[in-house]
């Protein structure tokens, strides 16, 4: 018997057991080396031979991920360990770190129950180790640190034992103080999170040369600081490897400090599921019960070439098997499971049945999405997986060959089901698509894939910048009317707090909650009561609150008043582009008695109008969107370095001393950020190396605003002046 095959039978003898059971995600910002670590880790578990480890980077499958040497997609793999005496089986999610791929760790989140934070020991905690804690935390995973790259600090810096230990305490420090920061107003986290190395939730060592270190294991091997320095130093990292393999060490970290499915269920489910807590199918699912009705949360759809579609997912409760009949939320009718397995890096392996606890690979569930509930009775859905990034850069894209738009436009679909921080706006008249995503990488990754999986060569637009219209101030009343005059709505428009926008980006806020629920939300963050009582939708980042009182037949108008208003908001009076938040009060309206009379064709133009209306006396301005930038550059190419942000219209807001290097903080706006990975290249003689995060939208200044909006009209085919009122930019 093969050993692939013995693994995935010691993987379905566990499988039963969910004491037994860790699902974890391994995390960090981009190139502190997850991968390296992964490799490792399948290594140890017997998966690949311990030679290759390090280099093969075995769960980056794809052919771009190999080429770029960084990881794209998260990828899945299931191991077993023994710890204590007991075989335990690990569900592991190797993510990327790459800003532009973030949506993929929010996903992988939901999935599991720890998170292995990975931390490079030079550079220690940097912006995306914070947003990848942020993206944990909020799901309710706990995490543990690795301090990688150690050996860095004894062959390159050359420091002594008491240099490095203040080093490692520094970067511990550091990810506390995130910890801290972001579980004090989590009430359902009883437990100080905070990671230590007395406790044994802190690893150190070096996973390009396979060697670890922990509190425990120290006090197993008797190996010491001192010890390590001097087999490194002396160069016998095949010894250090040999006398304390990091496998071992990261393994049984994940065995003693991470929750199993049992333990980590019961907190979690109330935090991503708002249905009826004291339903049997709640019960089931805090109980991880392998009988009950069968819950799967799909966190990732990928593409196999001969099996099509692959659903992967966490089973909350019930056990999942071929031939069931499942409801997916949001779809009508039944999906049939054609085959259940687990992952083995790029492979996967089917097996009989998965149970409750565990992560699944189903193929047969061809209307879910990522994000979607699947279960088998219908249910409440999960809470919806919140990005924390929307799109900011948008492509058109084109078949070269007009045989080719079918299947383009299906792949376009295919992307989107697979990728939900990607938006597509497929437009059949003209055959030119419109991508839009977290950055140019992102998009240049999604174009490759299109033409390298589904060989259709296409043609890319230029990247363009997705901006956003937002009202500045409070408007005065503002009347519309309908073509036929008989319909009249009062409006007026303020702005939102950011503190409000904030909670419903993240989800806090919106019109699937029970009303009591979502009234207090909005008082929290800042809502008057009466406001807050008011509520009549919410749209994107926009809120409309129905001041009226008793007016006949607004009832059933309100869905078109709704209708009039999305439409206002999806396309801004200033350049079409979306509006955001905005608060939208109806004071008044007068409507005909007569159904015939206050039609779509009357109600949709006239709150159109009116919403664009008083916009633009709420000085509505363009919002672009901007990034934090991080550039580590040594010294003598610090001036170049700031420059470069400087020369973007940014600005540059700390430069500081790290190690050998000088980093240089500061904001820019995306658009202007198109390019700068050769400018900055070629600026610091390749020596710089950075990183970027969106950071939202700001005003963009005054003496762009007209420029900049007869560019996007122009380029919409728009007309090019601006509507008469807007006489103040």
């Amino acid at each position: 018997m093969g050993r692939r095959k013995k693994i995935v039978q010691e993987c379905e003898r566990l499988m039963d057991k969910p004491e037994n059971i860790r699902n974890i995600a391994i995390a960090a910002h981009v190139d502190h080396g997850k991968t390296t670590l992964t490799d490792n880790l399948l290594a140890g578990a017997g998966m690949i031979s311990q030679d290759t480890a390090g280099q093969q980077l075995a769960m980056d499958t794809e052919e771009d991920e190999q080429e770029r040497g960084i990881t794209i997609d998260a990828a899945n793999v299931s191991m077993t360990h023994e710890y204590e005496g007991k075989n335990h089986l690990i569900n592991l999610i190797d993510t990327p770190g790459h800003v532009d791929f973030g949506g993929d760790v929010t996903r992988a989140m939901r999935a599991v129950d720890g998170a292995l934070v990975v931390v490079d020991a030079v550079e220690g905690a940097m912006p995306q180790t914070e947003t990848v804690l942020r993206q944990a935390l909020r799901e309710g995973v706990k995490p543990t640190l690795f301090i990688n790259k150690v050996d860095r600090l004894i062959s390159e810096l050359q420091e002594g034992p008491q240099e490095m230990q203040e080093r490692l305490l520094s970067v511990i420090h550091d990810v506390n103080e995130l910890i801290r920061g972001m579980t004090e107003e989590m009430d359902d986290i009883d437990d100080d999170w905070t990671v230590g190395v007395e406790d044994g939730t802190v690893g150190f060592g070096s996973a390009l040369y396979k060697w670890g270190v922990s509190m425990p294991s120290m006090q197993r091997t008797g190996m010491d600081f001192g010890d390590i320095i001097e087999l490194e130093r002396a160069d016998k990292r095949q010894e250090l490897h040999e006398r304390t393999p990091l496998s071992d060490v990261v393994l049984d970290m994940v065995c003693e400090h991470f929750p199993n499915p049992l333990d980590a269920q019961p907190r979690r489910i109330p935090r991503i599921w708002r249905g009826d807590d004291s339903s049997d199918i709640a019960e089931s699912m805090r109980l991880v019960d392998e009988n009950g009705d069968l819950v799967l949360m799909v966190t990732d759809i990928g593409i196999d070439p001969h099996a099509g579609e692959i659903a992967a997912g966490r089973v909350f409760s019930g056990t999942i098997e071929k031939g069931q009949e499942l409801y997916v939320s949001g779809t009508a009718g039944k999906n049939r499971v054609q085959s259940v397995g687990i992952y083995m890096g790029g492979e996967r392996e089917e097996v009989e049945h998965v149970p409750a606890g565990n992560i699944a690979a189903v193929t047969g569930l061809k209307d879910a999405i990522a994000g979607s509930t699947v279960s088998s009775v219908e249910m409440t859905p999960f809470e919806s997986i919140e990005h924390i990034s929307e799109p900011v850069i948008t492509k058109s894209v084109e078949a070269r060959n007009m045989d080719d738009l079918p299947k383009l436009i299906e792949t376009l679909q295919q992307v989107a089901k697979e990728d939900p921080t990607i938006q597509i706006e497929i437009n059949e008249e003209t055959g030119e698509h419109l991508i839009s995503g977290q950055g140019e990488l992102h998009l240049e990754v999604i174009g490759q894939r299109i033409e390298r999986n589904q060989g259709i060569p296409i043609n890319t637009g230029e990247p363009i910048v997705v901006f956003r219209e937002s009202p500045q101030e409070a408007s005065g009343e503002v009347e519309g009317v309908s073509p036929n005059r008989h319909n009249k709505f009062y409006i007026t428009v303020e702005p939102l707090s950011d503190d409000i926008v904030e909670e419903i980006q993240l989800g806090n806020v919106s019109m699937d909650m029970p009303e009591l629920e979502r009234r207090e939300a909005l008082q929290e963050a800042g809502m008057d009561k009466d406001t807050s009582q008011n509520v009549e939708h919410i749209h994107g980042t926009n809120i409309l609150i129905d001041d009226t009182k008793g007016i006949q037949h607004l009832n059933e108008t309100m869905e078109l008043v709704v209708e009039g208003l999305e439409e206002a908001l999806d396309d801004g009076p200033l350049a079409a582009e979306p509006v955001s938040g905005a608060l939208v009060r109806l004071h008044d309206a007068k409507l005909h008695e007569d159904t015939i009379h206050r039609g779509p064709a009357q109600v949709i133009p006239a709150v159109r109008e009116a919403v664009h209306r008083s916009l633009i006396d709420g000085e509505i301005r363009l919002l672009e969107p901007i990034q934090n930038v991080r550039i580590d550059v040594p010294s003598e190419h610090m001036g170049a370095a700031s420059g470069e942000i400087q020369g973007r219209r940014g600005r540059v807001d700390d430069m500081y001393q790290e190690g050998d290097l000088m980093v240089i903080e500061g904001i820019a706006p995306v658009e202007e950020m198109i390019g700068f990975s050769s400018d900055i290249r070629s600026a610091t003689e390749g020596r710089a190396s950075w990183n970027t995060e969106n950071a939202g939208f700001r005003v963009l200044a005054d003496n762009l605003q007209t420029e900049k909006i007869t560019e996007i009209r122009e380029r919409k085919g728009m007309k090019l002046e601006l509507p008469p009122s807007v006489d103040y930019i």
